[in-house]
């Protein structure tokens, strides 16, 4: 697909979502990238976990601001606000909008499905009205909007790799469905009013300062108090971990390519749309990945030399809402953008483990 090239310089960038894992960490990557400009955060500091870590990583993001040429400004406040999602658009009229804020999870939703209309639904639709009114009167208006769409969308597709040309019409949880509707409405708006928008499926994400609900965090801290993980489906599952610096460079990429605008026979807008998968192509056996975990936890000093594994692992069954495989087919990101993740486990999970051992372990 054509892109047009979107200069991030001295533009206004809001990034929803930050300090979220991903937000946060992307701020500090334009925070390096770019000359000039603003970056505005967006983020309700909500307690869908630790409120701690958000701050933490707010603090990384203010520590970097204060050594850099661009602009950083922290807004709090929810997406489902729509008179404050407006109020931000028409102040600084951002030309590139990354919508990364939503609420994740996916065994979460079984419980509070409410949480994910508002930020997931309405929240979404908030930002791409928003988006929708910046042309108003002639305005230059959002170049681009990238937004986090989730690997979940493939419920329980049985052809792997998943491909961006799959069907996708049967998601096995109320958070796959609600990012399945994303792509939908960003269409729907790229149709009508001729907004460039990205969707990005995002393929299990992980690193230091991640998110404690995901596997790898939340294992970790119940090694760390000597407790016992479970391993779902007994084992058999494959996941397509994704670190996080090779998210933050797909996304960079993304943000500086916009679908490009066209007119079709019928003198209507082609919608400027597109949606990519962002995953490592090669899915890890779940079992592997625990081991490699525990030996870099050894290696870090989180846990001792001589730790029971063995004691300390639990095998049962799949839970709702779970697939037993992801697994992303990553060409089109590397044919439009030239990039495919790179990182491997080891070096990822080192990382997060010597992070771990930092932050908690002081």
């Amino acid at each position: 697909m054509s892109k047009a090239k979107v200069e991030l310089n001295k533009k206004i960038i809001l990034v929803t979502g930050s300090p979220g894992f991903i937000g946060a960490n992307l701020v500090m990557r334009l925070f390096k990238e770019m000359t000039s400009g603003t970056v505005i955060s967006f983020d309700n500091m909500n307690d869908y976990y630790d409120p701690k870590l958000k701050e933490y990583r707010l603090g990384l993001i203010e520590e970097a601001a204060k050594d850099c040429p661009v602009e950083h400004v922290f807004i709090k406040g929810s997406l489902a606000d729509k008179s404050l999602v407006d109020e931000v658009f028409e102040k600084y009229k951002p030309a590139v909008v990354v919508n990364l804020a939503a609420q994740a999870g996916v065994r979460y939703s079984i419980e509070h499905p409410e949480a994910y209309v508002d930020s997931n639904i309405v929240g979404f639709f908030n930002i791409l009205e928003a988006c929708r009114h910046s042309y108003d009167n002639g305005a230059t208006g959002v170049e681009h909007l990238v937004y986090a769409s989730s690997s979940s969308v493939y419920g329980g597709n049985k052809k792997v790799p998943f491909s961006v040309d799959d069907k996708v019409d049967n998601p096995v949880s109320l958070y796959a469905a609600t990012k399945k509707s994303n792509e939908l409405f960003a269409h729907s708006y790229s149709k009508l009013y001729n907004i460039p928008s990205t969707g990005l499926r995002f393929f299990t994400v992980y690193g230091p300062a991640g998110r404690p609900d995901m596997f790898y965090f939340s294992a970790t801290n119940n090694l760390a108090k000597d407790g016992v993980i479970k391993i779902f489906n007994y084992g058999d599952m494959k996941r397509d971990f994704t670190y996080i610096d090779d998210i933050v460079e797909g996304v960079y990429r993304v943000m500086k390519g916009a679908p490009e605008r066209a007119t079709g026979e019928d003198g209507l807008p082609i919608p400027p749309y597109a949606v990519y998968n962002i995953g490592g192509g090669t899915p890890e056996n779940l079992l592997d990945y625990v081991g490699t975990l525990q030996e870099e936890l050894v290696r870090a000093g989180v846990l001792p030399d001589d730790y029971d594994f063995e004691a300390h692992r639990q095998l049962v069954g799949m839970q709702p809402g779970d697939v037993p495989v992801t697994y992303a087919d990553s060409k089109a990101l590397e044919e439009d953008y030239g990039f495919r993740p790179t990182i491997d486990i080891r070096t990822g999970l080192r990382s997060f483990c010597e992070w771990y051992k930092e932050y908690y372990c002081r």
